[in-house]
């Protein structure tokens, strides 16, 4: 069968190093969503786990029905409906979000702070609602559970932990143990997206060239099917102008070389952002394994950019040499299919997304004897088993539960940790690892020295270059080599067919 070599800008998180500050959200809503009808969109939040998430309790497709799912035929269908469902669903759909599960956007009453008669009463600032312009009391926000906030009330209701013993819950609700840790979430730009594909307009669409997903604002009826679709709940619908709006990927920054804002303005440095080249012929047998099998299906279509049979495919296909060029330079092709340590979220909705995370150390420690030394290579990783927060939660998250793909992960992250606390701290009297233990953690894991040092470089001290390997630009350079396709064709942007050289 013939490959059909597509590109993809994907990106890589890595939440060992997220610290929670909210500074990408905060980025992202003062370029894109600082206008009416847009208050309550966060294209980017960050979200507490364990935790309901934003918009509350998005997980739960029970309620919602976003993604595909693998019909009895063996065939794969949006689990939101069929064609009779959207047509009887056209003008009423019961699988949205309310204004609740967001939060009903507000702000302050500050002329009363300038205007206050004087008193002896120190004058307040109101809530008011930015719908109704009544006064209101403020119940949720998009960043209602950070942290410690309400964990009796919302890491109690976290899908994800399904499948864990009572008293692994119990622990994960007490604020005495509590442990958290960050997730920040923007649009994953799906290679097999339900959004688009649940459109009854048509307006939502992949960019032939890069793979980023789309609103034609022209197009858009506002039927807000995809809003439903989406299980990752990251299109919103503006009320103001009755379109679906969304993470953009910030194009328009892609399109002169710069990273897009909240990954520029990131603080700690987890954003890693790329090309990566993957096989679309082999997305409908991925989208159909079984749901144990679905990391190691995405990795499988994910191609390496350096084989000369996968660039001779990827040129036949149409791309321009310089994507393959800049998908050779991806951090994102280490992290996922050369280390394996990256993850996608909830692979068992099937979009296929193209956003992957590093897991974090939960936190996990070294496991010594009475003698103060290690027993054998898989006492580097027992403490893994007895982290904080549990593999089956890990799991829930990032594999559709499967705990192996999470224990690997974890065993190439802690073997790195204890090589370079080895090297850094050899000889002195507070080190409990030396440098021939580190090396059998390495083997162990499946790692050598040379990889531990690359993981540990691209991890701790990367450069901008190095972080953002950002595509080159395709558009710009398909118009000059091949004309513009909206004059040839008449349409605005590309053609169907196109993706960056094909004429």
């Amino acid at each position: 069968m013939v490959r059909d070599i597509r590109a993809q800008v994907s990106m890589v998180f890595h939440l060992d190093k997220c610290i929670g500050c909210h500074t990408c959200s905060v980025a992202c809503k003062n370029i894109w969503t600082d206008r009416k009808g847009t208050e309550y969109m966060w294209w980017n939040n960050v979200e507490t786990k364990p935790g309901t998430g934003y918009p509350t309790l998005w997980e739960d497709q029970s309620k919602y029905k976003g993604g595909w799912e693998v019909a009895e035929n063996g065939q794969v269908k949006i689990k939101l409906q069929d064609e009779v469902g959207a047509i009887a669903n056209l003008f009423f759909n019961p699988k949205m979000p309310k204004l609740e599960d967001y939060y009903e956007p507000f702000t302050y009453d500050y002329e009363n702070l300038f205007n206050a008669p004087a008193g002896n009463d120190q004058p307040t600032a109101r809530s008011k609602s930015l719908i109704t312009g009544e006064f209101m009391d403020v119940e949720s926000g998009p960043n209602w559970d950070d942290d410690l906030g309400g964990s009796n009330i919302y890491a109690a209701n976290d899908k994800n932990l399904d499948g864990l013993s009572e008293a692994e819950q119990k622990e994960l609700q007490e604020i005495e143990r509590l442990v958290y840790f960050y997730l920040p979430r923007i649009c994953n730009h799906c290679a097999n997206p339900t959004c688009a594909a649940s459109c009854p307009s048509g307006a939502l669409y992949k960019r032939g060239e890069d793979g980023i997903v789309l609103v034609n604002q022209d197009a858009c009826r506002g039927w807000r099917m995809c809003v439903s679709a989406c299980p990752y709940k990251k299109i919103y619908y503006n009320w103001k102008t009755g379109k679906a709006e969304k993470c953009i990927l910030c194009y328009p920054r892609l399109e002169t070389g710069q990273a897009p804002a909240c990954f520029h303005s990131c603080v700690g440095r987890i954003r890693y952002l790329g090309v990566v080249l993957y096989d679309a012929s082999k997305i409908e047998d991925m989208i159909q394994a079984d749901d144990k099998d679905l990391v190691k299906a995405q990795r499988e279509m994910i191609m390496d950019p350096h084989d000369p049979s996968v660039i001779k495919d990827a040129l036949a296909n149409g791309m321009d040499m310089s994507m393959i060029e800049s998908a050779q330079k991806s951090p994102i092709y280490k992290f996922v299919k050369e280390w394996e340590i990256a993850l996608p979220l909830h692979p068992e909705y099937r979009t296929m997304p193209m956003l992957f995370y590093v897991p974090p150390l939960l936190p996990v420690t070294g496991s010594m004897d009475t003698e103060g030394s290690y027993k054998s290579a898989d006492d580097f990783f027992s403490s893994i088993e007895s982290a904080r927060v549990p593999i089956r939660y890990m799991a829930n998250l990032f594999t559709a539960g499967n705990e192996e793909i999470v224990n690997e992960v974890y065993r190439k992250l802690v073997s790195v940790r204890l090589h370079k606390r080895s090297d850094t701290v050899a000889g002195n009297e507070f080190t409990d690892v030396s440098g021939e233990e580190a090396k059998v953690a390495l083997e162990a894991a499946g790692l050598d020295e040379k990889t531990a040092e690359e993981i540990y470089r691209i991890t701790a001290l990367p450069t901008s270059e190095e972080r953002f390997a950002v595509p080159p630009m395709a558009r710009e350079m398909h118009i000059e080599a091949y004309g513009d396709p909206e004059l040839e064709k008449g349409g605005a942007g590309y053609c169907s067919d196109c993706s960056g050289g094909c004429h």
